[in-house]
């Protein structure tokens, strides 16, 4: 069964791109283009889409509006987004948004065929190193204001989990805490699931967005002082 795809992007060239290098694959079809985040939300009402390639500067409504809009539906389609990164400093808001991740607008084909086919499966796609240092080059962009309040949830992670969390969202993967911790994989792997149930967290992205949120990593990556 094919792997449905809606391109969103105001540059039609861009699009033109995308839909050939798809097309070209077995399990993959696109089934919709919109030139910007509302004429994607009204596509969504009548055709049914698996994951959104998502820009994020567009006129009408930006791609991280949009994100949020589709995200906050029953059921929605996963979303990556597109960005720049250089030049867009909206990435992380993207995320927090609901996305599943980013990638680069110039990314090797592979890599972008390969990010589709793992959001589609439900996994994050982006790296939780490149994710960090994404957060900690942007965040001294965001809106100013008084900080987050400490999601109340993060009461119920064990301390165990709650090192697992740390870690995670320091940017290492399940290999490496393992022997940070000295456990299995196997063992981290489901600390890591329990935090994602008992926070409500999708993948690890959001449990990088939350732990710079609630304060326990700083920009840098490192834990916060408790």
């Amino acid at each position: 069964m094919s792997i449905k795809v809606m391109l969103v992007d105001d540059q039609v060239l861009l699009r033109t791109g995308f839909r050939m290098v798809l097309a070209a694959q077995p399990d993959m079809e696109v089934v919709a283009e919109a030139g910007d985040g509302a004429e994607a939300i009204e596509l969504l009402r009548s055709t049914a889409v698996d994951v959104v390639l998502m820009d994020v500067r567009m006129p009408r409504l930006d791609g991280v509006e949009a994100t949020r809009r589709i995200c906050a539906q029953t059921d929605p389609p996963k979303v990556l987004i597109l960005t720049t990164f250089d030049l867009d400093e909206y990435a992380f808001s993207g995320l927090k948004a609901g996305a599943s991740g980013f990638m680069l607008k110039d990314v090797p084909p592979g890599e972008l065929l390969a990010a589709i086919r793992s959001v589609h499966s439900g996994d994050a796609v982006v790296a939780p190193s490149t994710t960090r240092r994404l957060l900690d080059r942007f965040s001294p962009m965001l809106p100013s204001g008084n900080p987050e309040p400490r999601h109340k949830d993060l009461e119920r992670l064990t301390e165990r989990e709650r090192e697992v969390m740390l870690l995670v969202a320091q940017g290492l993967s399940n290999g490496e805490i393992a022997g940070r911790l000295v456990l299995s994989e196997a063992t981290v792997k489901t600390h890591v699931g329990r935090i994602l149930t008992k926070l409500n967290l999708r993948d690890r992205v959001q449990v990088v967005v939350l732990a710079y949120e609630t304060g326990l990593v700083r920009a840098g990556g490192g834990p916060a002082p408790r």
